[in-house]
């Protein structure tokens, strides 16, 4: 269920509860699972309505999901048992031993026992541990004491406990909304129109017996500015106002309302009493007080401090989960350790900075743009400038002559440096009409993407949004407009009504709603929906001078701030439910010569550059919290960004620099780069491989690796802007990617000293070869499913040595199993010698589905239960998917070609696509484009769309002469959701799934000649793993299919007997965190996760390149040969 209607039943249940429909409400509650109420399960557990009890708690949860729930049952029949035995009631206490609490004897037969044998007393509190047993009021109170913590332990109740905050009667503040846009729409509108009812959209009847107008039905944020009428009556609606207005469905809706009357814009009519959602508030957690449940079921202590004697026999045996959640987070005190405020560095750049940016994952890599139109990349862990690139014109002969005449006059500037939210992409925005877009393809590869003339005079600022679900580039320039730009650099939208040059942009969503702040120099606020139907917002900034608006990171609360003509600076939180400032923030100097520049972090601090120093708020404080001078050195008005974690602060400093400021962790992080940068320097370069470890089939090799610095290159330019000719470089999307090859020197691992490898612990099994591998999500662990049919699953925990707990070659793993012994093994058939195995996992890491020739069994990974099956061949199951957005919908790829579309939660297959030969090997989902791609043992793919679930293209994929279509083909898309990685037994494809194109081909050749068995890519999606059939693995650069590094079979697998079968590797699976770490499967059964080694801490070795031109080196002959891809 999407969140929006997740959000319907909320409003509904609040309606309910207003009109008194109390059962009802109860019945909603249960069957949507979405609000647990707590007052009424304890008032019908004080009233010993055990049914009802029970039934509404299996909304929830069931008794065998997990030991909470286990526990909460047991408590519950426990009492009801305890109070049959105290009416004397011995074929009810009989009756609910048996069909009620028989089912905690598989896990506990002595408590099991042991209850039993209260029937034969005369009076159970003869017990002794039951002897302070009350009468059964104070007996059901002392129960609910344990029951709430329990629930408030069960992770199944998490964010389940906490209505959400609503005003009263939102949902019909709504329906009054939505009644006065639709009489927006009438042609004929009554002052006052008798509405009658909601089952059609009003329209005013038209005077002397005209034909009605056919209602219109228009999203709201659509609507476009409507002249000014009365409301619907004295409330805005047919119906009454309850004790406290509901809020609009949107943000901006507030700010509408409560619009500057000066404005030219007329705002839409909202209700009187209405106002917009209001900030959430900090939710209570659900867990105040967390409480890991006792290791078996036990009786609850009835006033008695040595309850746990008579347990401690019966705990001895433990039960099946044996799993303990952590306490939630809880809300971390104020701290000034917490703020970045020690100097770590000062870093030289040689230019005015005039912008900043952080990666929005690698926390320490830096964009940096300066005056003079440069921009560096800087990682600042080990103080190191990656690459550094002058201005260009890409396409002088594309741009206007107004900017052409421009160029000639002045120097380019840029104003603005932007990360896009993946990090696959830089944004710079320059003071002269342009844009460019830059890709990021790791290291210090950072190439040309998009060049546009953006605006006319500066274009002022620069953002990413994502409208429709794709990507696009928001900008704003002296020329009074904003536009919006796709990755193409198509203009989709063009928003006009500034009275002022343009200053900055702020992109953002509330839920489904996108939309666009923007501020201008004369202190003017507006706000545009993606639509083309003017601004929504007219407002006055504080001081009505330049203005930055910036939301916190989690995008609850709304801050700007700037400085007016008269140099007064403003910082203020807005209360976006009405349009009105929340609390202005003091502590400025007077008298600014410039324009104030703030940040935000963790959701809690503030910092501003002002009066030579970097001043701190917390947010929900007015007063200054602190402030420093970083050691001496800031400019008037320094500029200043924090990295996404809030442990690193940059500044820009007085001298053509800036500083790196950090917390604790921050400085942690910082030493850990620089040590690793100094052990790597340390370690000696020259690898001398010799013939013999190599093998006969591998040619000349690299005998050395340079590491060489390079700083950019002066180059030609006029006026201080270097011109480029035409076509040398232009604008260029994925068909563009990397014509111009990256130079590695390739890396040849041959030996295990030189790379670190683990193997998981485990009784080989010849018999079980590795058919499928995966990493969990949170990276701690690695999940193999054999071709018997049986799952191993090994986990990494928290250590000194490794405080992460995430997978690494560094410890050795363990084989995990629970308690019970249960191993997860699915259903295979009799004759499984042609059964293919498959395996998902789902996002959370919970459940994991697999089948292996017979039924698919969705597992539960914490006790390793079946928790269900289904789809009993035949056809058997051959590739599992789960939707990327529904983890109940899953893609079923089936040995007869066709893919089964099915609802796990109604048990039934929805559709089912056609169109392959032979049995389907791969399934991959792109969210951006909405379309599932197949793949399938006839080697080719099939493009389908998930919206209607029809066929859109099929491709075939281009076969080496003489090779027919056999084998599995298998599909996995780049993090851009948008290149799709192809995987061959004859080849390593890269598609353009937007366009069903292949734009990359490498067949295998020279040092890896052998089939390739399976690829993935890493998880930044920079590089692409494959193994071969000889036990070779090959490192590749994702955009050029080159090969980068060699691990030879020497360097991972331990030799054999010469009679022992040839081991290889059968499956390969990337960490979904570390792009280094890679886990592999082998023919024998055995799993070995691979990682370099800790001097190199990277696959093969880059040679810096300057502007596409190698620095007075070239790639050795080996390089060369091994990097000459057939590309198609």
């Amino acid at each position: 269920m999407s969140s929006l209607s997740r959000e319907l039943v909320f409003l509904i249940l609040q309606f309910l509860e207003e009109e008194k429909f109390k059962e009802t409400v109860h019945r909603l509650e249960q069957e949507s699972g979405f609000f647990f109420n707590m007052k009424y399960f304890e008032e019908k557990a004080l009233a010993g309505e055990w049914d009802e009890v029970e039934k509404y708690l299996s909304g929830f949860t069931k008794v065998d999901d997990n030991r909470y729930s286990m526990k909460i049952f047991f408590e519950i029949r426990k009492q009801k048992y305890l109070e049959a035995l105290d009416r004397h009631d011995r074929a009810k206490a009989v009756e609910i031993l048996v069909k009620d609490l028989k089912v905690f004897s598989t896990f506990n037969e002595e408590l099991y026992k042991e209850i039993t044998l209260l029937l034969t007393m005369e009076n159970f509190r003869q017990n002794e541990q039951l002897s302070k047993y009350g009468d059964t009021k104070s007996a059901r109170s002392i129960m609910l004491v344990e029951l709430k913590k329990l629930i408030e332990a069960n992770p199944l109740f998490r964010e389940k406990l906490v209505f959400p905050t609503l005003k009263a009667s939102r949902l019909r503040t709504l329906i009054n909304q939505s009644l006065n846009w639709q009489h927006q729409l009438c042609k004929n509108p009554r002052p006052n129109p008798d509405i009658k009812t909601l089952f059609t959209d009003h329209s005013c009847s038209p005077p002397n017996g005209a034909r009605a107008p056919t209602p219109v039905t228009l999203p709201v944020a659509a609507v476009a500015k409507p002249s000014t009428y009365a409301p619907l009556g004295a409330h805005g609606g047919p119906f009454p106002p309850a004790a406290a207005a509901a809020a609009n469905a949107n943000a901006l809706a507030g700010w509408m309302a409560n619009a500057n009357h000066s404005s030219p814009v007329q705002p839409a009519v909202i209700a009187a009493s209405a106002s917009s959602l209001p900030v959430p508030q900090n939710q209570v957690s659900v867990l105040k007080h967390p409480r890991t449940p006792p290791d078996a079921l036990g009786m609850t202590e009835y006033g008695s401090t040595d309850h746990e004697q008579l347990m401690k026999r019966l705990r001895s045996a433990q039960s099946v989960d044996e799993v303990t959640y952590p306490a939630p987070p809880q809300q971390a005190s104020l701290s000034l350790d917490d703020l970045p405020r020690s100097v770590a560095c000062t870093i030289h750049q040689g230019s005015n900075v005039t912008s900043m940016d952080f990666h929005p994952t690698h926390h320490t890599l830096l964009t940096v743009g300066c005056s003079n139109g440069e921009i560096s990349l800087w990682e600042v862990g080990m103080r190191e400038r990656l690459v550094t690139k002058p201005f260009k014109i890409w396409d002088l002969s594309a741009c206007s002559v107004t900017f052409q005449a421009s160029i000639k006059d002045s120097s380019m500037s840029v104003s603005r440096v932007a990360w896009s939210p993946d990090g696959n992409l830089i944004g710079v925005a320059f003071t002269k009409h342009l844009v460019h877009l830059l890709a990021y393809q790791g290291s210090n590869d950072l190439r040309p993407h998009l060049e546009i003339e953006a605006h006319v005079g500066s274009v002022n600022d620069l953002a990413f949004s994502h409208p429709n679900k794709k990507l696009c580039v928001v900008t704003c320039g002296e020329d009074k407009l904003i536009k919006v730009w796709d990755l193409a650099g198509s203009k989709l939208f063009n928003f006009e009504g500034h009275e002022a040059p343009v200053y900055s942009v702020c992109p953002h969503q509330k839920e489904n709603i996108q939309f666009i702040f923007s501020t201008a120099l004369d202190g003017k606020i507006k706000a545009w929906l993606y639509d083309n139907m003017g601004s929504r917002v007219d407002y006055d900034a504080p001081g009505q001078g330049c203005t930055t608006m910036l939301y916190s990171a989690d995008g609850s609360r709304l801050f700007s701030c700037g400085t007016s003509k008269d140099g007064d600076s403003f910082l203020v939180e807005w209360n976006e439910s009405e349009g009105k400032i929340k609390r202005t923030y003091s502590g400025f100097r007077k008298n600014a010569t410039g324009v104030v520049q703030f940040d935000t972090t963790r959701n809690r601090f503030l910092a501003v550059g002002d009066d030579n120093q970097i001043k701190f708020w917390h947010m929900d404080s007015t007063n200054m919290l602190t402030s420093t001078e970083a050691e001496g050195g800031l400019p008037s008005l320094p500029r200043l960004r924090f990295n996404k974690e809030g442990n690193l602060l940059v500044v820009t400093t007085a001298d053509n620099g800036f500083k790196v400021l950090a917390n604790a962790n921050g400085l942690r992080t910082l030493r850990a780069m620089e040590a690793r940068s100094y052990e790597a320097s340390r370690t000696p370069l020259e690898m001398k491989v010799s013939s013999s470890a190599m093998g006969t089939s591998i040619g000349p090799v690299v005998s050395k690796v340079e590491r060489v610095d390079s700083p950019a290159r002066p180059t030609p330019s006029l006026n201080g802007v270097e011109l480029m000719s035409r076509g040398i470089e232009k604008p260029r999307n994925l068909e563009h990617v990397s014509e111009k090859t990256k130079t590695w020197e390739l890396t040849e691992v041959v030996d295990a000293t030189q790379c670190r490898t683990v193997a998981m612990p485990d009784n080989l099994d010849t018999a079980s070869k590795v058919a499928r591998l995966l990493y969990t999500n949170s990276g701690v662990g690695v999940l193999a499913l054999g071709a018997n049919g049986v799952q191993k699953l090994w986990k990494w925990s928290r250590s000194e040595q490794n405080p992460s707990g995430k997978a690494t070659a560094s410890i050795v793993p363990q084989l995990w199993q629970p308690n019970s012994g249960l191993l997860m093994t699915n259903d295979v058939p009799d004759n499984s010698e042609d059964a293919v195995p498959c395996i998902a996992l789902s996002k959370n890491d919970s459940y994991v589905m697999s089948a292996c020739g017979g039924k698919v069994s969705l597992f539960n990974m914490m006790t390793f239960k079946v928790m269900t099956t289904f789809m009993a061949p035949p056809p058997a199951s051959a590739f599992l998917a789960f939707h990327p957005q529904d983890n109940n919908i899953i893609a079923i790829g089936m040995d007869d070609s066709a893919i089964h579309i099915y609802n796990v939660r109604v048990d039934e297959v929805k559709t089912k696509l056609k169109g392959h030969q032979k049995r389907i090997s791969g399934l991959a989902f792109s969210t951006s484009l909405n379309i599932l791609v197949s793949s399938g043992a006839d080697a080719q793919l099939f493009f389908w769309n998930t919206d209607n679930w029809e066929k859109i293209k099929s491709v075939t994929l281009q076969l080496p002469a003489g090779k027919t279509s056999q084998g599995d083909t298998r599909v996995q898309f780049h993090s851009d959701q948008v290149r799709l990685l192809v995987c061959h037994e004859t080849q390593l494809a890269i598609y353009d799934a937007n366009k069903m194109e292949c734009i990359r081909q490498w067949m295998p050749q020279e040092v890896l000649s052998s089939s390739i068995s399976c690829a993935v890519y890493s998880c930044n999606s920079q590089l692409v793993y494959a193994t071969f059939t000889d036990g070779n693995i090959g490192v590749f650069d994702a955009d050029s299919l080159r090969l980068r590094c060699r691990i030879a079979p020497s360097a991972y697998i331990s030799p054999t007997s010469s009679n022992s079968p040839t081991i290889q590797p059968l499956v390969v699976a990337a960490h979904p965190q570390e792009a280094n770490q890679i886990a592999v499967g082998l023919s024998n059964g055995a799993v070995k996760v691979i990682e370099p080694s800790e001097a190199e801490r990277k696959w093969g070795l880059h040679v810096p390149v300057d502007n596409g031109t190698e620095n007075g080196r070239t790639a050795t002959s080996s390089t060369t040969n091994t990097s000459e891809q057939l590309q198609r």
